[in-house]
C-alpha cells in the first residue's frame, strides 16, 4: 500500500495485516540503519555492545515469518511475527523484543483489521507481556520505553483527530522522551555517560513505523535524535587440566532424518497435523495458522511426513537432513568416542580451540557465539534436537546469551535445564563437574557447584573514552574484566593481566588456565606464562590456544 493509502487508512479501521508487516518492515529497515549507533550504547566499553545486532537479527527472523504468512488478517501476521521473534531471539534484548511481539500478537488476536484503538491496545500489550516474561525487571530499560510508549497510546486514544498517524506520533515523542530519561533511573547509565541501548532500539522500531506512516521513510525528522544520547558529567608445568575424560562407547542407533517443511492450504488443522506428525517421528514443532503450517520432525521415513503435507496442500521451504551422517561427522571430531549417556551438555562457545576443549570435556554439541555473536534461540534449540539424549543441560557461558538459553528450554520436548554460566571459565569449571554416568538432577548440582569455584579474567580493548566508578577509561586502553566487571585499566597488555591476576588473588590460587585468543601470538602467550610464573611460583598454570574473538586473553582462575 502506498504512503498516501496509509494515511487514509489510518483514519479507520482499514489497515490489515498487509500494512502491519509493511509498517515492521520499515521499522526493520531504520533499525539497521541505526544498529551500529545503538551498540556504540554500551555501559562496558568492551568491544561486545550487541544490542542492536542482536534486536535487528531478531526483528529479520520476525519478517521471515511475515512474509511466509498467506494470510491478511492482521491477528494472523502478528501471530507469525510474534513467532519469528520466539525462534529468533538473540540475547537479552532479543528475547525481550520476543516477548513484546507475544502481546503484540495477543493484542491483535481475532483483529482482521486495525486502527489508532487497536493499535493502543496492542501496545499495551506488548508491554505487560514484556514484563510478565522477566522475574526481575528494571526500570530505565527497554521495558520502561516501551512502557512508556503505551501508556501515550492509550491516553491518546479518543483525542479529536487522533487518527493512527497522530498517534504514533505522540508514541514516538513519549519514546525519545523515556529514552533521554533512562540514565535518571540506572546508575549504571548516568555513571557510563549514555542511555539504554534498548531502550533506544524500541524507540527507533516505532520511528520506522511513524516514517512509515508519514511516507516520508528515510528521512531523519524529528522523532529521535541521530545521534546515541548521553549524559554529561556533572609457572609450574603440569598435565593439561582439559584433557580428554575416559568414557564407555556409545550404542549406535539410527537418528533418521531432520525434516522440515511448509504446507500451503486451507482450513488446516494444527491440532490434527501436530498428532499425525508425532506418530512418525520425534522432536516434533508444528507452528502457523489455518493457512500456512511449519513442519519440523526427526523421522525415519521423511517420504511419508512428505506425502502427507501433500494431501494437505502444496509444499514449501521442503529441507531434509540426514542424522545419522551428521552424528557420524560429529563422532569423527571428538578426540574420544561419545559416552553413553542419558544426559547431554550442549555449549555456547567462540574460538576453535575453545570448541576443542568443550568437546574433549565431555560437550555434545556446540553452539558457535558469544561475545558480540550472540546465538538465536534456533540456534541452540537446533543444538538441543540434535543431541541423542532426551535430558540436555545447556551452558549459555555468556550473561547475554541465558534468556535465549531459556527460551530455547521452553521450545522443544526434551527435558532441558540451562546452567546460567556467565563466562567461559565457569563453563569449563562447570562442564568439568560433568559425569555422563549420572543423572541430570545430579550432574545440575555438581556442576553448579563446580562453576562458582573459579574467578574468570578477560582482557581486551576498550572501544571508547568511558568512566566507571573511579576508572576512567579511554578508547584504547587495555581492560581487564573480573567476573563480567571491569576492574582494571591501562597500560600494556601484559600489565593489564598482572593486575587483573592480582584482583582474584593469584597468590592463593591453586590453577590458572590461560587461553589466548585469535589475535596474540603463540610465542607471545608463553612469554606471559613465564612471567606469571615468576610472580606466582606456586600457582599451578596452563596455557592453551582458545582461539576467541575481541578477548586477547581468558584466564580460569580457581582457588
Amino acid at each position: 500500500m502506498s504512503a498516501v493509502l496509509v494515511k487514509e487508512a489510518s483514519k479507520g479501521l482499514t489497515c490489515t495485516g498487509r500494512e502491519l508487516r509493511e509498517m515492521f518492515s520499515a521499522a526493520t529497515r531504520r533499525l539497521d540503519r541505526k544498529a551500529d549507533m545503538i551498540n556504540a550504547l554500551n555501559v562496558f566499553p568492551v568491544p561486545d555492545g550487541d544490542t542492536g545486532t542482536n534486536m535487528l537479527l531478531t526483528m529479520h527472523s520476525i519478517m521471515a515469518e511475515a512474509a511466509a504468512c498467506l494470510d491478511t488478517d492482521t491477528s494472523a501476521v502478528a501471530e507469525a511475527m510474534a513467532h519469528g521473534a520466539l525462534m529468533g531471539a538473540r540475547g537479552n534484548s532479543g528475547v525481550i523484543l520476543s516477548q513484546m511481539m507475544r502481546g503484540l500478537a495477543k493484542g491483535f488476536a481475532g483483529k482482521a483489521a486495525f486502527g489508532p484503538a487497536e493499535m493502543a491496545h496492542a501496545l499495551d500489550q506488548a508491554s505487560i507481556a514484556a514484563y510478565e516474561g522477566i522475574s526481575r525487571p528494571y526500570e530505565g530499560t527497554m521495558l520502561t520505553v516501551m512502557k512508556d510508549a503505551a501508556a501515550a497510546a492509550r491516553n491518546g486514544v479518543g483525542r479529536d483527530g487522533q487518527d493512527l498517524l497522530a498517534l504514533m506520533e505522540t508514541v514516538v515523542e513519549e519514546a525519545r522522551k523515556s529514552v533521554e530519561r533512562t540514565p535518571e533511573l540506572l546508575d549504571v547509565l548516568r555513571e557510563a555517560g549514555v542511555v539504554d541501548a534498548g531502550g533506544q532500539g524500541v524507540a527507533t522500531i516505532l520511528e520506522g513505523i511513524l516514517h512509515y506512516l508519514r511516507g516520508d521513510e528515510g528521512q531523519t525528522g524529528p522523532a529521535i535524535d541521530e545521534t546515541p544520547a548521553t549524559v554529561k558529567e556533572g609457572p609450574v608445568v603440569r598435565q593439561p587440566v582439559f584433557a580428554a575424560p575416559r568414557s564407555a562407547p556409545v550404542e549406535e542407533k539410527a537418528y533418521g532424518y531432520c525434516t522440515e517443511l511448509i504446507i500451503r492450504g486451507s482450513e488446516l488443522n494444527l491440532g490434527q497435523i501436530r498428532r499425525w506428525v508425532e506418530s512418525q517421528g520425534e522432536s516434533v514443532l508444528v507452528v502457523g495458522d489455518e493457512g500456512t503450517a511449519k513442519v519440523h520432525v526427526h523421522t525415519i521415513h521423511p517420504g511419508t511426513v512428505i506425502e502427507f503435507a501433500i494431501s494437505l496442500g502444496t509444499v514449501h521451504g521442503l529441507k531434509i537432513e540426514n542424522m545419522d551422517d551428521q552424528h557420524e561427522e560429529f563422532r569423527q571430531m571428538r578426540r574420544a568416542p561419545l559416552p553413553s549417556s542419558d544426559v547431554s551438555v550442549v555449549a555456547v562457545v567462540a574460538g576453535a580451540g575453545l570448541e576443542s576443549v568443550f568437546r574433549s570435556l565431555g560437550a555434545a554439541a556446540i553452539v558457535s557465539g558469544g561475545q558480540t555473536m550472540n546465538p538465536s534461540c534456533a540456534d541452540i534449540l537446533n543444538a538441543i534436537d540434535s543431541v541423542p539424549s532426551n535430558e540436555v543441560i545447556v551452558l549459555p557461558n555468556n550473561k547475554n546469551v541465558i534468556p535465549a538459553a531459556r527460551q530455547a528450554a521452553t521450545a522443544t520436548r526434551k527435558k532441558v535445564e540451562v546452567l546460567p554460566t556467565r563466562s567461559i571459565p565457569q563453563g569449563l569449571s562447570a562442564l568439568v563437574g560433568f559425569n555422563c554416568e549420572s543423572g541430570l538432577d545430579v550432574n545440575l548440582k555438581e556442576m553448579m557447584g563446580a562453576q562458582e569455584r573459579v574467578r574468570s579474567v578477560e582482557i581486551t580493548t576498550a572501544v571508547r573514552d568511558s568512566r566507571i566508578g573511579a576508572l576512567r577509561i579511554r578508547k584504547g586502553d587495555h581492560i581487564g574484566l573480573i567476573d563480567g566487571t571491569v576492574k582494571v585499566a591501562g597500560g600494556s597488555l601484559n600489565e593489564a593481566v598482572f593486575s587483573a591476576m592480582q584482583a582474584v588473588d593469584a597468590g592463593e590460587a591453586e590453577i590458572a588456565s590461560l587461553f589466548y585468543g585469535d589475535q596474540i601470538d603463540g610465542n607471545e602467550a608463553a612469554g606471559l606464562s613465564r612471567d606469571l610464573g615468576r610472580r606466582y611460583p606456586g600457582l599451578e598454570l596452563e596455557v592453551v590456544q582458545g582461539g576467541q574473538p575481541h578477548y586477547s586473553y581468558i584466564i580460569s582462575v580457581e582457588h
